[in-house]
């Protein structure tokens, strides 16, 4: 193993010591494609980078941990630690392993915001640019599998934190809407969360707060 793997394997068998439970739920992301295809050749003409379906999720990921703020804290000993910032890490492929910069403050930001900063870390990852301070201090985690086409995942928590969302890909699918059959394009979202804080009830209106506010989009994005 090189020195990277090794400690990520560290990091993970350390993380799996949390109480893992997932739960996952479908959420209909056609109003957003629609949005999406609308304006991404505007975006990539005005600001330079292509607009994808990551920084929506994070947007709707910052408003229901506001709304539910445990899920943004993190465990220390018996110690319940709730952090004022919302900082999200992205995981990030490389060529030999993973890594997760952070987004710090991803409130404050816009959809474009978010798109810009996923764009800048992750190129900065994969060039080995990043700065030590800019994979530090994040609060809740999203990993993106669904951008190699994975439907759903169950994935590992980053301690000390106590949830990561885990986002699928977004596929065209006949769903019932209203007794009828409808072409939606829907996406598999995976909530795992530490049990030993979080109980299901909680994960699952988390999970659904999400899903509420990407299914009702109602943001301009430019």
């Amino acid at each position: 193993m090189t020195m990277m793997r090794q400690r990520i394997a560290e990091h993970m068998v350390f993380s799996k010591h949390a109480a893992h439970v997932t739960t996952v739920h479908k959420v209909d992301m056609t109003r957003i494609a629609k949005l999406r295809e609308r304006i991404k050749g505007q975006v990539q003409a005005q600001y330079g980078f292509g607009l994808t379906f990551l920084p929506f999720v994070m947007r709707a990921t910052t408003a229901a941990l506001r709304q539910y703020p445990v899920v943004n804290a993190s465990i220390d000993g018996t110690n319940i630690i709730y952090h004022r910032d919302i900082n999200i890490g992205m995981a990030v492929a490389l060529e030999n392993g993973l890594i997760v910069p952070v987004i710090r403050n991803a409130d404050e930001k816009n959809v474009i915001g978010l798109q810009r900063a996923i764009v800048d870390l992750a190129s900065r990852a994969r060039s080995r640019q990043l700065r030590p301070d800019e994979v530090q201090a994040g609060t809740f985690s999203i990993t993106n599998f669904g951008s190699f086409g994975s439907v759903f995942a169950t994935p590992v928590i980053n301690q000390p934190q106590v949830a990561i969302l885990g986002v699928g890909t977004v596929e065209k699918e006949p769903v019932v809407v209203d007794d009828a059959i409808a072409i939606r394009s829907m996406c598999y979202l995976a909530l795992t969360f530490d049990h030993r804080l979080i109980d299901g009830a909680l994960a699952d209106q988390f999970t659904g707060k999400v899903k509420a506010v990407l299914q009702d989009w109602n943001e301009e994005v430019m």
